[in-house]
């Protein structure tokens, strides 16, 4: 019985989590990148364990991971890696994990044996293809007709041939008059229109991707979202839930669903 309910409940967690996925972004692949902060070669080992980390959650949900840039420590570690992350709702999930790591522990790089506080940056971004299709729905669309002015001669002045379309969701209107046939004002207004609905969409993914970048450098050393503590107790607490694990090696082995879930179940994401 108490089996049957840690079940029940754990699919009543999963779907409110897949609700919460609701973003026009959640359901896209997601570029990562994972960089070592100030501190020299604790920070860049720290780096290179988020990466195995995040390697070995990327594997325990199935995803489909390709390094696309990596960096090496001067002595060990890494400085940075950049990862492209394909899978369902891949993009949702890994969002919440932007931010500052925090590490401390006794550094394996220091002879003398002291604790050592080490960073590094996790930076998660929807990878947003160079494509736009514009499909224009015939229902979206407000189409008049009307009598031509200016030049074009005594037919383009006495017919209705001119036509104007209006883009209702956008509110961009179109209209042509030059042709003496209004299916063929019809065809180059169309024409037109969907030129400049594929402006206005290539303007929204510029506009997102330069706030993308604009959060990044945001991303400040105080503003860490978790904490992973070695020494002189084990512990990883997430800072934004509250949440607190005492089985680091779980944590640093790729069990981050947890703290994945809490947050998105929290409603605490950007």
């Amino acid at each position: 019985m108490a089996n049957s309910l840690a079940d029940l409940e754990e699919k009543i967690k999963a779907f409110w989590v897949k609700i919460t996925l609701c973003d026009e972004d959640d359901s896209k692949s997601a570029l990562v990148s994972i960089n070592a902060g100030a501190g020299g070669t604790d920070s860049q080992d720290w780096a290179e364990m988020l990466f195995r980390m995040y390697s070995r959650w990327i594997d325990k949900k199935g995803y489909k991971m390709q390094v696309i840039d990596f960096q090496p420590g001067d002595e060990a570690g890494i400085k940075g890696v950049t990862l492209s992350v394909s899978g369902e709702n891949c993009f949702g999930y890994m969002k919440v994990e932007s931010g500052v790591h925090r590490l401390v522990r006794i550094s394996p790089f220091n002879a003398g044996g002291k604790r050592h506080t080490s960073f590094a940056s996790v930076f998660v971004y929807p990878e947003i293809r160079d494509e736009i299709t514009v499909d224009v729905d015939e229902g979206d669309l407000r189409i008049d007709v009307y009598r031509a002015s200016g030049a074009g001669g005594q037919h383009v002045n006495k017919t209705s041939s001119a036509v104007r379309i209006t883009h209702l969701p956008t509110g961009v209107v179109v209209q042509c008059q030059q042709e003496p046939s209004q299916h063929r004002n019809k065809e180059i207004a169309m024409k037109v229109l969907k030129s400049r609905l594929y402006q206005l969409e290539k303007k929204k993914q510029d506009e997102k991707m330069q706030h993308l970048h604009d959060s990044k450098d945001d991303i400040a050393w105080g503003s860490q979202i978790r904490s992973y503590v070695l020494h002189p107790y084990r512990l990883v607490k997430d800072h934004r839930t509250g949440l607190e694990i005492g089985d680091v090696d779980r944590v640093l082995d790729g069990d981050l669903d947890p703290f994945i879930e809490g947050v998105l179940l929290s409603g605490t994401t950007a």
